[in-house]
C-alpha cells in the first residue's frame, strides 16, 4: 500500500495558529516507526498540475492563487496567510491525492497523508482549503479514463460543501457527507446524500448512520473507485467536532468503509482530512489507526 506525503513542503504558519500542521510530519513519522511499512512504500507525490487543478477550479481564481493576489478577507477565509509555498503545499497536497487514486486503481488502496481539502470552492478557498483535491482526484480519474463512476466517503466531522458545489452536476459522481449538523459551514451546499448528526452523537448512533449512508453509496450507485476523507475530528475530545466518537467507535468507522471497498473489490483512495484534538498525539493516533487498518485490510488474503 504506497503512503503520499507532502509534509516537507512546509506552509509557514505564525506562532499560535490554530491549525496543527506539524500532524502531517507526525502521522509520517508514526506509520514508518509501526513495522507495518516499509521505506518504498512512503512517497513523495508530483504537485497537481494547472490541468488537473482546473477541472475543479476557475481560472481566475487559480491565477490569483498562484500570482498572490488574494486580499487579505480571501485570506483570512481560507486561513491561512498567502505565502509561495502554501501555493506549491496545496498543489502537493492534491497531487497526493490524485497519485493516491492512480495507485489505488492498480494495487487496490492507497492513501494521501495529508489532503481532504473539501471546503474549497471553484472560485474561492475556505476553510484551511485552498484547492479541493477530492473534486480535482475525482475529475481527473474520470478525464483520464482510469474510472467511471466514483464516490467520495466523507467522514470529516464538518460538511463537504466545496466538494458538492464543484461536483454538484455530475452524475457520475456520488458526493456523501456525515457530519455535524450545527457545525461549520454554517450554511451547507447539497451533497448526493447528506447525513447531519446532533452535537454530542456517540459510537452507535454514529455507526447506525454511517451504514444507512453506505448502503446508498455501495448498493445504489455502484462505484468503481472510492475517495474516503477519513477525518479524525468527530473523535470527542476534538477542538472543533462536536460529536462524541471514541478511539474504538473512528476505528470501527474505518473499518467499516474500508471493507465495503476492498471486500467489494473497489479501489479506494484514503485522504486525512481534519483532526483538531486538544492533544495533538490524539489526532495522529486517529489518522495513523485509519492507515494501519486500510494496509491489515488490503493485504488479506483473498
Amino acid at each position: 500500500m504506497k503512503l503520499f506525503y507532502a509534509d516537507h513542503f512546509v506552509l509557514p504558519l505564525p506562532k499560535g495558529h490554530r491549525f496543527p500542521m506539524e500532524k502531517y510530519a507526525l502521522l509520517r513519522d508514526a506509520l514508518a516507526g509501526s513495522g507495518t511499512f516499509g521505506a518504498d512504500d512512503f512517497r513523495v507525490p508530483a504537485a497537481a498540475s494547472d490541468e488537473d487543478i482546473l477541472r475543479a477550479h476557475s481560472p481566475e481564481y487559480l491565477r490569483r492563487v498562484v500570482a498572490g493576489e488574494l486580499d487579505a478577507a480571501e485570506q483570512r477565509r481560507i486561513g491561512f496567510p498567502w505565502t509561495p509555498q502554501m501555493v506549491e503545499r496545496s498543489r502537493r497536497s492534491a497531487g497526493a491525492t490524485l497519485a493516491a487514486c492512480r495507485s489505488a486503481l492498480a494495487e487496490g488502496c492507497a492513501a494521501n497523508l495529508a489532503g481532504g481539502t473539501h471546503h474549497a470552492h471553484a472560485d474561492f478557498g475556505s476553510g484551511f482549503c485552498v484547492f479541493n483535491d477530492a473534486a480535482i482526484a475525482a475529475l481527473a480519474m474520470r478525464a483520464e479514463g482510469r474510472a467511471e463512476r466514483v464516490a467520495i466517503v466523507d467522514c470529516d466531522v464538518h460538511q463537504g460543501d466545496g466538494t458538492a458545489a464543484i461536483l454538484g452536476g455530475q452524475p457520475d459522481v456520488f458526493t456523501l457527507s456525515l457530519h455535524g449538523a450545527r457545525n461549520f459551514p454554517f450554511r451547507k451546499t447539497r451533497s448526493d446524500l447528506d447525513i447531519e448528526l446532533d452535537d454530542a452523537t456517540g459510537d452507535a448512533d454514529y455507526l447506525a448512520a454511517l451504514e444507512t449512508g453506505l448502503a446508498v453509496v455501495f448498493d445504489r450507485f455502484a462505484p468503481d473507485l472510492v475517495i474516503y476523507l477519513a477525518g479524525a475530528d468527530p473523535y470527542r475530545d476534538d477542538r472543533f467536532g462536536r460529536l462524541g466518537l471514541s478511539f474504538d467507535g473512528l476505528a470501527e468507522r474505518d473499518r467499516r468503509v474500508l471493507a465495503r471497498c476492498i471486500d467489494s473489490r473497489i479501489p479506494v483512495a484514503l485522504a486525512m482530512a481534519g483532526g483538531y484534538a486538544r492533544n495533538v498525539a490524539d489526532t495522529v493516533r486517529i489518522h495513523a489507526t485509519t492507515v494501519t487498518i486500510a494496509a491489515h485490510l488490503s493485504n488479506r488474503p483473498a
